[in-house]
C-alpha cells in the first residue's frame, strides 16, 4: 500500500487507507468509541491487505469482537490500581516501581492490558505536580532499586522531557536501574534520533530499554536502525512479546522473532501469557499451548534467544514463570521429551 504520512485514528481513516472494508466501518467505529485507536504509518505500511488474517493488522486494526466482554475479564487485570500509593506509581514488588508518566501511545494494541486506562480521553498523563509527587515517593523509599518508565508509551515524550526525567532519577542515590518500556523503535522508528538516544543516558544509573514486538515483520530496516542508535548510545535492550492467537502462536513465528531480536542486539526477555483485559478473549491461548510452544522453542533455539514464559497473576499478585517444567523428582526430560535420571542412571 502507499506509505501514509499521518497516523490513522478513526474508522473513517482506516477505511480511506484501505485497511477496513467500508461494510465494516460501523463496527470499527463502535469499537473506536470504546477503546483508543491509532495505527502509525510504519505499521500501516506493513499490513498485507490481501491477507484477511494478517498478523500486523490483527494487532492494530479494531475488531468488533473487542466489544464482547467475558465474565472473567477485568478492567485492571494485573492490579495496577490496588498497588498504586501515589498517582503514576505502581509499587508491586519491594525493590522496584512503575512510573506511569504518560497515558498515550503512538499505536494502540488491540490486546492492551491497560486499555481501560490509556488513550487521548483517559487523562492519564501526569501533570508537573503529579510527576513531582511521584518522584518524591521514589526519593522517600530507599528500598527502590529500579524505576520502570511505562504508561502509555514514555518514548512519545520529547528528548527534552526524557532528559529531565533521566536527570531527576539520576539524582536519587538509591535508584540504580532505570528501565524504559516502549513500542516506539518498531512502530515509529523515526522518533528514535541520536538526540533522543543521548537523552536516555544517565551519569550514575544503568539504563535499559525493554522493546515490545510480537511478529518478526515488525523488525523492519528502520526499526533495526532505531535499535542500533540506542545500542550504540550504550543502552542495552531486552524484549517483551505477548503470546497472541493468530499473530505468533506457532513455533515458526516465535523462532523467527527471537532470532531477529538477537540479530538486532536485543536480548529476548519475556513471553507474556495474555492478560484478562476486556474484549481480548479472541487473542488468548491456553497456558498448555504456551508451554508446548516453549518446549518446541527449546529444541530449536540457543539459550541466548530463549525468553521466559510468564503469567501476571490476575489481581496484582505478581508475575511468575509458568514453565514448562523439566524436572520431576529425580527424573528430568530433555528438550525432545526423553526422560533421564539426574544421577546418570537409566531412566525408569
Amino acid at each position: 500500500m502507499t506509505h501514509l504520512r499521518q497516523t490513522l485514528k478513526s474508522a473513517t481513516d482506516l477505511v480511506d487507507a484501505g485497511l477496513v472494508p467500508a461494510a465494516k466501518e460501523a463496527d470499527v467505529a463502535a469499537v473506536a468509541e470504546r477503546y483508543a485507536v491509532a495505527v502509525t504509518p510504519a505499521m500501516a505500511a506493513l499490513i498485507d491487505t490481501k491477507d484477511a488474517n494478517d498478523p500486523i493488522a490483527r494487532q492494530f486494526v479494531p475488531d468488533v469482537r473487542e466489544l464482547d466482554r467475558m465474565p472473567e475479564e477485568r478492567g485492571d487485570p494485573i492490579g495496577d490500581i490496588v498497588k498504586s500509593p501515589v498517582k503514576g506509581i505502581v509499587h508491586r514488588y519491594p525493590d522496584r516501581v512503575l512510573l506511569k508518566i504518560v497515558g498515550v501511545c503512538p499505536v494502540y494494541c488491540r490486546f492492551c492490558f491497560r486499555r481501560e486506562m490509556i488513550g487521548p480521553a483517559a487523562e492519564a498523563n501526569l501533570t508537573a505536580d503529579e510527576i513531582d509527587a511521584a518522584l518524591d515517593y521514589i526519593r522517600a523509599h530507599a528500598e527502590i532499586w529500579e524505576v520502570i518508565l511505562t504508561g502509555g508509551d514514555p518514548f512519545i515524550l520529547s528528548p527534552r522531557r526524557v532528559r529531565e526525567i533521566t536527570e531527576a532519577l539520576d539524582a536519587i542515590p538509591h535508584v540504580k536501574i532505570v528501565r524504559w518500556h516502549t513500542r516506539v523503535p518498531v512502530v515509529a522508528p523515526e522518533r528514535v534520533t541520536n538526540e533522543f538516544a543521548q537523552a536516555l543516558s544517565a551519569t550514575a544509573k544503568t539504563v535499559y530499554v525493554a522493546l515490545h514486538a510480537n511478529h518478526p515483520r515488525e523488525l523492519t530496516a528502520a526499526a533495526r536502525m532505531a535499535i542500533r542508535r540506542l545500542v550504540d548510545a550504550g543502552i542495552p535492550l531486552v524484549s517483551q512479546t505477548v503470546l497472541l492467537r493468530g499473530v505468533n502462536d506457532d513455533v515458526e513465528t516465535l523462532d523467527a522473532l527471537m532470532r531477529a531480536f538477537v540479530e538486532a542486539r536485543v536480548k529476548p526477555y519475556y513471553l507474556h501469557h495474555g492478560d484478562l483485559a476486556p474484549g481480548t478473549a479472541h487473542f488468548r491461548t491456553t497456558l498448555a499451548q504456551g508451554e508446548a510452544l516453549m518446549r518446541a522453542l527449546r529444541q530449536r533455539l540457543s539459550g541466548l534467544a530463549m525468553p521466559t514464559y510468564v503469567l501476571d497473576i490476575p489481581g496484582g499478585h505478581g508475575k511468575v514463570p509458568v514453565g514448562p517444567g523439566y524436572l520431576d523428582g529425580e527424573v528430568v526430560s530433555d528438550p525432545r521429551g526423553g526422560l533421564h535420571r539426574t544421577d546418570g542412571a537409566c531412566a525408569p
